[in-house]
């Protein structure tokens, strides 16, 4: 595969993490964003400890002009970017009826108006060189829903409608658009919930166990694949059989 430029946003995270390190291991240089430089920065310093050199570059995806400024800088010291994945995402969990605006405008911000904020500074340079690799990560609720996150199931739901739209606009300039949806996955945030509540999910799930990071990232990277190009549009599951749709 050719050595591309690839933006993982979200990256110091679990799952962010085991996707840069898969596109890295894949031959690509991975970037990702930043809004606390001091946590980015140590994270970067342990990635490298492990034989990774990720770039790291200010910007809150949740706003316009900072994520475009964002990819203006990264374009501008590495090159232009082939490969993004729009994996940034909070939760900020209440039932509806006592929900904050701030807590839904919060997560709808991050969560699913960053794939705008990112993607726009970037699609017209795919479709210039008519090569792209997009990939929204969502979630297993924003297909099943779940209690107490009507604002980050709206937004995890809105990204595939994001994906297949765009997908559709750039089928035929080399430019696939896909979604993946994981369940729950053994990240630092699952493995802080109370161990009686993780066992209640884990019970839920017909392979018996929370998923790998690493799991989801071999998705990523079957996606960005050369060979995956005929593969648009299109939902990966990833959730151990928990929620199985048509």
């Amino acid at each position: 595969m050719m050595k591309r430029i690839a933006l993982v946003t979200g990256g110091a995270g679990g799952i962010g993490t085991a996707i840069c390190k898969r596109l890295a291991d894949a031959g690509h240089t991975v970037v990702t964003n930043y809004r606390n430089e001091v946590k980015t920065r140590e994270w970067q310093e342990q990635m490298r400890a492990q034989g990774y050199e990720f770039g790291i570059f200010k910007g809150d995806v949740s706003h316009t002009d900072e994520a475009e400024q964002m990819v203006s800088a990264i374009e501008a010291e590495l090159g232009p970017v082939d490969i993004l994945v729009n994996n940034a995402g909070i939760t900020r969990d209440g039932t509806f009826h006592k929900m904050s605006p701030q807590q839904w405008h919060d997560v709808i911000d991050t969560n699913l108006n960053s794939c705008f904020n990112v993607t726009r500074p970037v699609i017209e340079g795919m479709r210039t060189r008519k090569w792209g690799r997009i990939i929204q990560i969502s979630s297993i609720n924003g297909l099943k829903g779940q209690y107490g996150q009507a604002n980050y199931a709206a937004a995890k739901a809105g990204m595939h409608g994001f994906t297949i739209s765009l997908a559709r606009e750039n089928a035929k300039l080399g430019i696939t658009v896909n979604t993946v949806s994981p369940g729950y996955v053994a990240t630092d945030m699952v493995m802080a919930v109370p161990e009686d509540v993780r066992a209640k999910i884990v019970a839920e799930i017909p392979t018996g166990r929370l998923g790998k990071p690493e799991e989801i990232a071999y998705a990523v990277a079957f996606l960005v694949d050369e060979q995956a190009a005929w593969i648009t549009g299109s939902n990966l599951d990833i959730n151990g059989g928990q929620h199985m749709g048509w």
